[in-house]
């Protein structure tokens, strides 16, 4: 072959930044893998555990008290404080981004805690405030109205570990969109709250959105600092992740892995509620994040 015909061969040339179809195969199949191991073969076998006796033995342990109670109560705790968590996360976040103060910094760790702390510990916390033995616990009981043990006391964990949910999904979207909207709508004379409603919130709602659905699944699956503060009454504070664990330790894996089953149907309607709504609207998502 002559020098002539190998330089009118363009060499092939590989970016730096790009990998191999080799690579890129490679780490496909990790991620399928890691996915297939972690994901969906617990599910299935969540779902096969579940109809190992059939159908009908199934929706006859859903259809018992317990399971009801459990479910009715998890759905109850879920409507009560994933909205409350969505208040305290738009206040926080608005707080923390419109204002500059001192401790800013701290603030944003306080709302990170949960992320840090064990719910056990959680649990143990409010049992120590909202106790019996304690002050405020005590008093609240004698006058009738007792915290833990009692569905107060378990929407009160299910808020502490939920919270960094929303504000942590809000305050970046915030921060990149800054403050100039606001204060333009403030000097053409809008009020805090129409600000708020017609500024604020259709540039956030994508975000609240996915801050709202991520705290819905917490809620909804929360066990340990639950399990502390329920006292795992059946058919009175036992949530569905609860009553699952005493099923299972009942040795009654039908009925568990049933209501277990359930439990991750919640999550997956969750999960596909996000997707749809992505798609959707999914033009409206990239204009906000252009933004």
């Amino acid at each position: 072959m002559s020098d002539t015909s190998l330089a009118r061969k363009p060499a092939r040339f590989r970016p730096a930044t790009e990998e191999s179809p080799a690579a890129r195969r490679a780490l496909i199949g990790v991620a399928f893998l890691g996915l297939g191991i972690l994901a969906f073969a617990p599910l299935i076998a969540v779902f096969a555990e579940a109809l190992a006796d059939g159908i009908a033995a199934s929706l006859r342990s859903l259809a018992s008290p317990d399971a009801r109670a459990a479910i009715r109560l998890t759905l109850t705790i879920a409507a009560i404080s994933v909205p409350l968590n969505a208040i305290f996360g738009i206040a926080a976040a608005w707080f923390i981004t419109k204002f500059d103060f001192r401790g800013k910094a701290f603030l944003i760790t306080l709302i990170d805690l949960p992320f840090s702390v064990s719910p056990v510990v959680a649990g143990l916390c409010i049992m120590l405030m909202f106790g019996t033995n304690g002050l405020a616990g005590g008093w609240l009981a004698t006058m009738g109205y007792p915290i833990v043990f009692a569905i107060p006391g378990i929407i009160l964990a299910t808020l502490f570990v939920t919270f960094p949910f929303v504000a942590r999904e809000l305050i970046p979207v915030m921060i990149e969109q800054g403050r100039s909207e606001e204060e333009a709508a403030l000097t053409l004379g809008a009020s805090g709250w129409r600000i708020f409603r017609t500024v604020t919130l259709p540039n956030i709602r994508w975000a609240l959105l996915y801050g709202v659905l991520l705290c819905s699944a917490r809620a909804m699956g929360e066990f340990g600092a639950v399990a502390v503060v329920s006292g795992k009454i059946r058919g009175q504070t036992a949530t569905m992740p609860i009553t699952i664990e005493m099923l299972y330790q009942e040795y009654l894996p039908v009925a568990a892995f049933s209501l277990a089953a359930v439990l991750a149907l919640l999550a997956l309607v969750t999960l596909l509620l996000k997707t749809v709504l992505e798609i959707r609207h999914a033009d409206q998502l990239a204009a906000t994040l252009r933004r």
